[in-house]
């Protein structure tokens, strides 16, 4: 799961690569991310059962109101906005998979957010009523996207993210036939061959993995790390310098998701001794 934070921590780097609008980015990302994966599972397994569905369409609206949200309010907004998730998860968790968080989790789930507000402080503000709401939108769908595929723990979830793809490059290539058509050069090639097989392909794959072998909210905690890298790659490529805000908000996420994951770890352990 730290793995896959990793690598949809690379969005912002890849992004600012492409000139284009950011359907045509979407639905370019989906489709590579799509041929990548069933390149990868080779014999995907469709059941179209409720679970493989529902992640399918979650994850699908999570990409498209993220990229709305990101255009109709501050960059900042939606980021924080979306990452209000893990409160969401903790409590879908706890109704339907029957994962009760554990008292680690709560705390980090305190310091994760605290961390995002400082790690974003400087943009908060502005934007619109419309945009903040669909960010909040998107953090709940990405909550449920994340309920859905734990619900699939004991099959293979992956399915349900190369579905998601599927439906994402073909809503966002009709959105972005309305808008400026893309230009293609080589960075934005790379680029978006980056974003496709790297940080939502692999990342994807990745997720499938992890999803089955630690909880709902485990998950979605060490998801954490994402808006934490992102800044970082930004400055060593670009040099887009993070503030001291940015600095110790990220130092509380990094040290909350730690610590929860090792304590969590701890205490698996003894009850398998046990």
């Amino acid at each position: 799961m730290a793995a896959c934070a990793f690598l949809w921590s690379l969005a912002g780097l890849f992004i600012k690569l492409i000139d284009w609008n950011p359907f045509a980015i979407a639905a370019g990302r989906s489709v590579i991310a799509m041929v990548f994966l069933l390149a990868l599972v080779r014999k995907p397994r469709f059941t179209f059962s409720g679970a493989q569905i529902g992640a399918a369409v979650a994850n699908a609206a999570t990409m498209l109101l993220f990229i709305y949200a990101n255009k109709a309010t501050t960059s900042a907004n939606a980021i924080l906005l979306q990452y209000g998730s893990p409160v969401y998860v903790a409590i879908m968790g706890a109704v339907i998979l029957k994962e009760k968080p554990r008292t680690e989790h709560w705390l980090a789930l305190v310091a994760i957010l605290g961390g995002m507000v400082l790690l974003f402080s400087e943009g908060l503000g502005g934007g619109s009523l419309v945009g903040n709401l669909v960010a909040a939108a998107s953090g709940l769908a990405f909550a449920t996207y994340i309920v859905f595929m734990r619900m699939q723990k004991g099959g293979s979830p992956i399915e349900s993210v190369i579905l998601a793809h599927g439906l994402t490059a073909v809503i966002a290539f009709v959105v972005a036939l309305f808008l400026p058509a893309p230009v293609f050069t080589a960075r934005a090639v790379a680029a978006i061959l980056g974003l496709g097989v790297l940080q939502i392909g692999l990342a994807s794959a990745l997720f499938s993995y992890g999803i089955k072998r630690v909880t709902a909210i485990e998950s979605v905690l060490i998801a954490g790390l994402e808006p934490l890298l992102n800044p970082v790659w930004v400055f060593l490529v670009i040099g887009e310098a993070p503030t001291s805000r940015a600095l110790a908000g990220g130092g509380l996420i990094l040290v909350a998701v730690i610590v929860s994951s090792v304590v969590s770890a701890r205490r698996d352990a003894r009850a398998g001794k046990a």
